[in-house]
Parts: structure tokens; sequence; C-alpha cells
């Protein structure tokens, strides 16, 4: 299991929010790259990088700061927040971006989404499916669509979407620990799915302690994203680097 620390930004700082409430911004520090090149320096291969400014403008904002963590670190990022356009697209991957995650997109132009995922490869798209009360949330989880989360993953499932981020909005940044009965719910029912390919889960929100790690490897979650439990030193980068 791949394990993938976030780093979300607002004005070019690395910050985290509370159930992605904007009012409950907590800055962490001045230097996103400081804090990429901490976790490049502790074994970590893997980046989560969202644009929250990006994801409030419905474009992408913060690609400076994308491009600054790919040329000084070997990190392999994905990027995420606002990206609605063919040229957001283009500047996401020309700034360093390994992957990238569209949520709203895909459920508002699924066409374009599709497009991205034909033209680029289902290995380089995420589909983002953030979840509250089963159904999935959609521009910078300040809406929620009419779309029910394993439905939602399904039929990208049979577009070839292999990659899926869930987040249950109701633990992010909680540090009560992470929706293991949905990742389960959805790992069994999308692994049945009629595409007949398998998805490759990551969990994302409400990780507290290195103990509940074993647990979303053993139900098959093929990455984790970890957030305020690093930034709150509830998991050190050390147990990360013994894990990893």
């Amino acid at each position: 299991m791949r394990i993938i620390p976030a780093i979300d930004i607002i004005d070019g700082k690395c910050v985290r929010l509370t159930k992605g409430d904007y009012g409950t911004k907590k800055v962490y520090s001045e230097s996103p790259v400081e804090i990429a090149k901490t976790f490049e320096g502790s074994g970590i291969e893997y980046l989560h990088l969202v644009d929250l400014d990006g994801a409030k403008a419905k474009h992408i904002v913060n690609y400076k700061v994308l491009e600054q963590i790919a040329s000084k670190t070997k990190l392999k990022i994905d990027f995420g927040g606002g990206l609605k356009t063919n040229e957001d697209l283009h500047i996401a991957f020309n700034s360093g971006a390994r992957q990238i995650t569209g949520g709203s997109i895909a459920v508002k132009n699924p066409e374009i989404f599709e497009s991205w995922i034909s033209k680029y490869g289902a290995t380089k798209i995420i589909l983002g499916a953030d979840s509250d009360n089963g159904k999935v949330s959609i521009s910078g989880w300040m809406e929620q669509s009419k779309e029910d989360v394993i439905p939602f993953i399904k039929s990208y499932q049979k577009k070839s979407i292999q990659y899926v981020i869930c987040t249950d909005i109701s633990k992010d940044g909680m540090l009560e620990g992470p929706s293991i009965e949905l990742y389960k719910k959805i790992i069994t029912e999308c692994s049945n799915s009629s595409s007949g390919q398998s998805i490759k889960l990551i969990a994302s929100g409400g990780i507290s302690s290195i103990e509940e790690l074993p647990i979303l490897k053993e139900i098959g979650c093929e990455g984790v994203i970890i957030g305020k439990a690093i930034y709150e030193n509830r998991i050190s980068l050390k147990e990360l680097e013994k894990f990893v």
C-alpha cells in the first residue's frame, strides 16, 4: 500500500482544513517545497498536492508550487483542485504532475473527463469520488451532487478508470479514524463490477494513527493519503519510514 502525504495549498502556503471548510484554515508552513523535501528525506515517494485556491476559482491557480516541488524533489505528484479545462490539464502535466485528480469535472462534464482518460491513459487520471452521506461532493466540497458514490465509481470503471480517491468528508481533518466500512464496501462492490477491472482505491480522510494503516492495507486499499495526522504529530515521519 502506497503512503501518500498531502499538501493543501492556499495563497502558496501549506494549510489544512477541517471537513473542507475554508473557515477552519490552519497554516502549517509558508514553504510547501520544504515540507515536500522533508517527506522525500523520510523515504516517501508520493505526494498528493491539492490546489484549494483552484478548487474555489474553478481553474488551476497554484501551478507554480507544483512546478517548484516537481523540480526540487523526485516525488511522484498527483495534483487536483480546479482542473476544468484541457488547458488546466496541460498546465498541470507541464508543471510536473505525474497524475491528476478530477472530481467535480467527472460529475458536471463527463464528456471532457472521459476525453482526458482517452488522451492521457487510465494510469494518469484519478477519479475523485469524495463522499458526504453516500453522495459525491463537488466544487471544493461546497456542493453535493445527486450521484451515489458506488454507482458513480462503477460507471467510470466501465470507462477504464483504475485509480479512485475517496475521502469521507465527515471524517476529514477530524483525526478520529478513517471510514473503514465505506472502503470495504467500495472495494467489494467494485471488484465484482461487470467491467472485470478491480479499482485501485486510495483512502483519504480521518487517518489518526499508524495502527490504522495495516487495517487499510488488509482490506485492499492501494494507497492512503495522510494529512493532518502528520502535521499534528499524530503519526511521525519515522513511523511512516518504517511502514514504507
